[in-house]
Formats: C-alpha cells, structure tokens, sequence
C-alpha cells in the first residue's frame, strides 16, 4: 500500500465522518452541508477507486491507463450534486419562511 493510499484513505474517512457529523444536527442549514459533504466524499471515494495512477487511454498507446468511465461518472454526479443542494437550499428557505425557525426542534413542534 503507498502513502498516496493511506493518505486518501484517511481524507476520505475524515470527511465521511464530518458529513456524517454534519447530517445528524438539528440545524437544516448544517444537514445540507453534511450532504454536499457526504456526496463529495463519495466522489472522491469513486475517483481513487477508478485508479489514481496511469496515463491517459490513447488509442495504440501501452502501458497503465487511467479509467475514464469513471471520471465521466463522477462528473456526471457533481452536476447533480450541484442541482440537488441548490434545491435543497431553497426547501430550507421555504421552511424559514413558513416557520420562522431553521431548528428541526422549533419546527417538529409547529407541525404537532
């Protein structure tokens, strides 16, 4: 295992933990944040799991090449990343505006 291994495994751990952190508070604001954070670390997770290594895939060129089914993939899932946070950003705007609060607390208790 190579340091650039170990040294992704634990960002990758790291910012698992801190969006899972994130998810878990009463705050809709920080739930949004933990998962643009969770997402990301899945992208990032995909990325190192498509290989880090390895050249280009040219047509007659030898040698380790890099996947590139992979990278179209996560590009893909940054895009919709991107539209669904914006979307849940403006849920939470929404939810301000009908309850005054972005405390899930405050707000369970206005829905009872």
């Amino acid at each position: 295992m190579s340091q650039t291994e170990v040294v992704l495994a634990l960002a990758l751990g790291v910012l698992f933990a801190a969006g899972t952190f994130l998810v878990l508070r009463r705050d809709l604001v920080r739930v949004v944040f933990g998962v643009l954070v969770l997402s990301q670390a899945t992208n990032v997770y995909l990325v190192t799991m498509g290989g880090i290594g390895g050249v280009a895939p040219i047509i007659g060129h030898g040698g380790e090449t890099t996947d590139p089914l992979v990278q179209a993939l996560v590009l893909t899932a940054v895009v919709i990343g991107f539209a669904t946070t914006a979307l849940l950003l403006v849920l939470v705007y929404r939810t301000y505006q009908e309850h005054g609060s972005i405390d899930l607390d405050d707000i369970q208790g206005a829905v009872r």
